[in-house]
């Protein structure tokens, strides 16, 4: 999960094999039941077999809108309005309800080979679960219990992701074999309920063997530990207290009030612990990110860490090369859509609104601090190292202008589809030398913000409002939003209002972190119906939108006069122009009203040639049928697995329909 694991990994491999052949461990690993009983009375191949266990989680995270562990896809992120791109879920020339549409990600049959999917690492945490007390009894206790610890998170962030996927699935616990006539391994399909108690308890025997903070803290970071434990706990119960597992959502405090208990738990641990939100800025909430690569944050609570290595078994980030502007070695920028960058707060932190004073051409101007930090746009520094030698300040440019015979130009090569695009988690201090490839910042999966927002919901849906603004107003006081109004949040009315407020907080706070597909999904906020026997109608209650029948737009932002030819028309007046958030205050201000007047004198904003939503190059709107909240059981997995019931609203392998409810 980290730089120096991936270093275990690497050298455990050479070091069993300079041993002899069968000791192995790749191979080993590779097939079941290869272990003797000797491998787990050795710290050394304990400690290989937990760092493999980690690399196989979370090899494949290498960018922060990534999700579920194991493939880490940002094909969810692209079905929320951070990204645009029509994803098959969101199509509305598509339609999914039978078993072969359904999700693949349960896994696919069984073989001799190990497979890094779902139940083979559940199997890896039973396999160490099962035998290392009794196979490993001659090993320290504390380190046997450290082991388990780890285990006990890595088995429940795996069952996590599939109740988030599927609901109830089906709960192993100890090894099995595959077998076509054993009775004993078809595990009924469980109860969503069961799930998320087996889960809990998993969290809570991790809680009890973890250390608060590692011994070695510098070796062993990026472990999880304690307070890790105790937050992905609260992170389970808000999504077991939200509407989609949670009919009774609104009528019913009992999920809310364990959510909540759970929250304040792992907000005390991990205070007690030396965590907390980092910074007291907008640069310094910005500069976490890389600031402290492979060393610890206190913000960060579970951390993916990355390596600029370029030989050998490491992991490094690719966020960085993904998101840079071609004309600074990038692959191209991440357009933000224009309901990104319309979302952000001003800078008093109150919505913004044409009534609030909100213009969205020229939409940088008194921003939420949060929003310089998380977007670029044309006339702004963003600073790397180019070839390696000292950081400096480059301003990048992205328009475009056309010539009379109507042919198009971009400036610095930089074709992109938004005036705005996602800067945010990027390493000012990154070296072009090698056009970003290899980035060593690491991934915050879990930071301490997002602990305190899961808190204020909690309180949100208790109706506890002041409590609900105290939370919020520490997000916002540390980046610097004035205390006023409520940190410009104001009254809230009741406690849907407080949810709002809590979703919409996050949104910002959390963008771009692989966070928002799973708030919309536990919120059932794209539509305001439901499948038969399912509660639903969230988004009114909520006072939101459904996010069905809406688009993710992009706009060339472009040059207003008509040219003659291919040279750049302001070539000569944008070397004036540099907007440098890290500038003073008073400077800074004045170089965004100077950016503004450049705007309005040069630009003017145009329809992309191919909508940023569309289908054979058709704009169209996002259309997430009901069913896709929960997925369906696939062919595969239902043909290999005949006893396991399709879900609600999917058809099973024979055509018949699903009947499985994952709110029983």
């Amino acid at each position: 999960m980290k730089t120096k694991i991936n270093l275990y990994i690497v050298f455990a491999l050479l070091s069993l094999v300079s041993v002899s052949c069968s000791e192995n461990f790749l191979e080993d690993k590779k097939s079941y039941g290869q272990y003797d009983d000797s491998f787990f009375q050795s710290q050394e191949r304990v400690e290989w077999y937990i760092n493999n266990m980690y690399y196989d989680y979370f090899f494949a995270y290498k960018g922060p809108t990534g999700a579920l562990v194991g493939s880490y896809t940002d094909t969810y992120t692209k079905m929320t309005e951070e990204l645009g791109g029509t994803q098959d879920l969101i199509n509305p020339t598509k339609s999914f309800v039978n078993a072969l549409d359904a999700s693949g990600y349960f896994g696919t049959k069984p073989s001799t080979s190990m497979k890094n999917e779902p139940y083979s690492r559940i199997r890896e945490c039973n396999e160490i679960l099962g035998d290392l007390d009794i196979k490993g009894a001659n090993l320290d206790k504390t380190f046997r219990d450290q082991i388990k610890g780890q285990v006990y998170y890595l088995r429940a962030l795996q069952y996590y992701d599939l109740v988030r996927v599927y609901g109830g699935v089906p709960i192993v616990l100890t090894v099995q074999d595959a077998s076509a006539d054993d009775p004993t391994i078809k595990i009924p399909r469980a109860k969503t309920s069961e799930v998320f108690a087996q889960i809990v308890s998993d969290l809570d025997m991790a809680a009890s063997l973890l250390p608060g903070t590692w011994p070695n803290a510098a070796a062993n970071y990026g472990r999880f530990t304690k307070g890790a434990a105790l937050a992905q706990k609260s992170r389970v119960l808000l999504t077991f207290a939200s509407p989609l597992y949670n009919k009774n959502w609104d009528s019913s405090n009992e999920r809310w009030n364990a959510a909540l208990q759970a929250g304040l738990a792992a907000e005390a641990q991990l205070t007690a612990d030396g965590y907390g939100l980092y910074g007291t800025t907008a640069k310094e909430w910005a500069s976490m990110y890389s600031t402290f690569d492979n060393k610890f944050c206190k913000e960060a609570i579970v951390v993916n860490m990355m390596s600029t290595l370029t030989t050998g078994n490491f992991m490094s980030n690719g966020w960085e090369k993904g998101i840079r502007m071609v004309s600074q070695g990038g692959t191209s920028a991440l357009e933000a859509p224009k309901e990104m960058i319309d979302l952000f707060p001003l800078a008093d932190g109150r919505r913004p609104t044409a009534a609030n004073g909100y213009n969205d051409f020229t939409f940088f101007l008194n921003r939420d601090p949060r929003f310089y930090r998380t977007f670029a746009f044309s006339g702004m520094t963003w600073p790397y190292k180019e070839s390696g030698t000292a950081t400096y300040k480059p301003v990048v440019w992205s328009y475009r202008w056309v010539d009379t015979a109507n042919k198009a130009y971009f400036s610095d090569n930089n074709q992109e589809n938004s005036p705005a695009y996602v800067r945010k988690m990027s390493d000012i201090a990154a070296s072009n030398a090698s056009n970003f490839q290899y980035s060593g910042t690491d991934l915050y999966e879990y930071r301490y913000a997002e602990l305190l927002l899961n808190i204020a919901e909690c309180y949100a849906a208790l109706g506890q409002t002041s409590n609900t603004i105290a939370y919020l107003g520490k997000i916002r006081a540390r980046v610097g939003i004035p205390s006023a109004n409520n940190y410009g949040i104001g009254t809230l009315a009741d406690k849907y209002a407080a949810i709002e407020a809590c979703l919409y907080e996050r949104r910002v706070e959390l963008a771009y972190e692989g966070k928002r597909y799973w708030d919309i999904q536990r919120w059932m906020l794209y539509d305001n119906a439901s499948l038969p026997g399912v509660s639903g109608g969230t988004v009114a209650k909520l006072g939101l939108t459904p996010i069905n029948g809406t688009q993710r737009t992009g706009n060339f932002l472009q040059y207003k006069n008509t040219t003659s030819g291919s040279a750049d028309p302001l070539a000569s007046t944008r070397g004036a122009i540099s907007v440098d958030p890290d500038a003073a205050a008073a400077t800074f201000q004045t170089q965004l009203t100077a950016l503004a007047a450049y705007y309005n004198a040069n630009f003017v904003r145009t329809p992309l040639l191919t909508p940023l939503d569309n289908v054979n190059g058709q704009a169209v709107t996002i259309k997430f049928n009901p069913n896709y909240y929960i997925q369906g059981f696939n062919l595969a997995t239902l043909t290999q697995n005949t006893w396991l019931p399709q879900t609600l609203g999917w058809n099973d392998a024979s055509g018949g329909a699903g009947a499985y409810n994952f709110q029983d």
